[in-house]
C-alpha cells in the first residue's frame, strides 16, 4: 500500500548536475530550477552544516570568513566534496519537488563521458543519500545532443560539442550510442582562470572568479580583433598586487581573446581528435550535418567561427544552448523509447 501511495505522489526528475549550475527538470513540468552549484557551509566541531545553496550561496563567494565558507562542491564535472554535494542536491530536490511529500522516486543524472566509475558511483550515492530511491545516469554529450534536437537514434552520425563550466564533451552520436567521444577538463572555469592569470600578469591586479566570469560574458571572444583594433572595452576592479589597494582597470576584447587562446585551442584539439577517431561513413554525415555547440561556453563570441575555420565544417550554436543538457535528459525521462541511450554499467 505504501509503495502504491509513493507511486502516486512521488516525482520523477532529471538533473543536470553541473560544475557551474544545476538544473532540475520535473516530469510533466519542464525545467523548474536553475541555480549556481554553490554552497555555504558552517564548520562546527561535529561537522559541516549547510546554511545556503544556489543563488543565496553565490553572493557569499569570496566574502566569507571564520567558520563559514562558500564554495563549489563539484570540480571538473565531478564531486569534489561529498558531504557538501549531498546537502546541495538534497536542497535543490526539495525546492524542485516542493509540495511533494515523497520527494523524488527516480532521478536521471548527467555525468561527463570521461568520468570514472568511482566518480559516477559517488554521484549515485550522493543522490541516494539525498533521498532519491532510484538513480539512472546519462552521459552529457548524449543528453546535449538530444536537447539540441539531433536525431541520435538514427544510423546517421551527429556531432555535438558541449562546453560546460568544468568540462567540454565532444562526441559523435549514432544509433543511440557514442560512436567516438572525448571529455576534457577544460570549460568555462578554465577560461575564467585564464582571464585572472592574464590580468595579474599584464596589469598587476588580482580579480576574483565572479569578475572574470563577468568580463568573459561581456567582452569574451574566441577570435582576435585586427591588430589596429582593441574591440569592446570593459572596466573591472581588483587589488593591486604591489600596493595592495583596490584599483580599476580597463580591459579590451583583443587582450581577453589572447588570454582565452589556450583553453580554446584545447577545445579545438579535442574536436579534431574525435573527428580522427570517427568511422569514415559517420564522418561523411558530419560534413553534411555540421557540428552543433551547446552549453554556456557555446555562447562565447566567435567560437563557432573559430572551430569552423579549424575543421572546415559548418558549426552552429544550438537554440537554448544553456538548457540543452537538462532538456535532453528531460526528454529521456518523458519518453521511455529513449531509455536505451542511458549509461549501463
Amino acid at each position: 500500500m505504501l509503495r502504491f501511495l509513493r507511486s502516486l505522489f512521488a516525482t520523477e526528475i532529471a538533473i543536470d548536475l553541473g560544475t557551474a549550475n544545476t538544473l532540475i527538470y520535473v516530469k510533466g513540468r519542464g525545467i523548474v530550477l536553475n541555480e549556481p552549484s554553490v554552497v555555504a557551509m558552517l564548520e562546527q566541531p561535529k561537522g559541516k552544516t549547510l546554511i545556503a545553496a544556489g543563488d543565496d550561496a553565490r553572493i557569499m563567494l569570496g566574502r566569507t570568513s571564520g567558520t563559514i565558507s562558500a564554495f563549489r562542491p563539484l570540480r571538473d564535472g565531478v564531486i569534489a566534496d561529498f558531504t557538501a554535494s549531498e546537502e546541495m542536491i538534497k536542497h535543490f530536490i526539495r525546492k524542485a519537488t516542493k509540495g511533494r511529500r515523497f520527494g523524488a522516486s527516480l532521478a536521471l543524472i548527467c555525468v561527463p563521458s570521461g568520468s570514472t566509475e568511482v566518480e559516477r558511483r559517488a554521484i549515485e550515492e550522493s543522490a541516494h543519500a539525498a533521498g532519491v530511491r532510484r538513480v539512472m545516469l546519462i552521459e552529457e554529450p548524449m543528453a546535449a545532443a538530444i536537447g539540441a534536437g539531433l536525431r541520435v537514434t538514427e544510423a546517421e552520425g551527429s556531432m555535438v560539442v558541449d562546453i560546460g563550466g568544468g568540462t567540454t564533451e565532444v562526441a559523435v552520436v549514432a544509433l543511440g550510442k557514442l560512436a567516438s567521444s572525448r571529455s576534457i577538463r577544460v570549460g568555462g572555469d578554465k577560461m575564467d582562470d585564464a582571464i585572472i592569470a592574464h590580468v595579474r600578469r599584464t596589469h598587476n591586479v588580482m580579480i576574483g572568479e565572479a569578475s572574470a566570469e563577468r568580463i568573459k560574458q561581456e567582452i569574451g571572444a574566441a577570435r582576435l580583433a585586427p591588430a589596429n583594433e582593441s574591440g569592446a572595452l570593459a572596466e573591472v576592479r581588483g587589488r593591486d598586487v604591489v600596493s595592495g589597494v583596490p584599483r580599476e582597470i580597463v580591459l579590451s576584447q583583443r587582450e581577453i581573446a589572447e588570454a582565452l587562446s589556450e583553453p580554446i585551442a584545447a577545445i579545438i584539439e579535442a574536436v579534431k581528435s574525435v573527428l580522427e577517431a570517427t568511422p569514415p561513413e559517420l564522418a561523411s554525415d558530419i560534413v553534411d550535418r555540421g557540428v552543433v555547440l551547446t552549453g554556456g561556453g557555446a555562447l562565447l563570441h566567435g567560437l563557432d567561427a573559430e572551430i569552423g575555420g579549424a575543421t572546415g565544417l559548418p558549426v552552429i550554436v544550438a537554440d537554448a544552448a544553456l538548457d540543452c543538457v537538462a532538456n535532453g535528459t528531460g526528454k529521456v525521462l518523458e519518453d521511455h523509447r529513449l531509455r536505451n541511450v542511458l549509461w549501463k554499467q
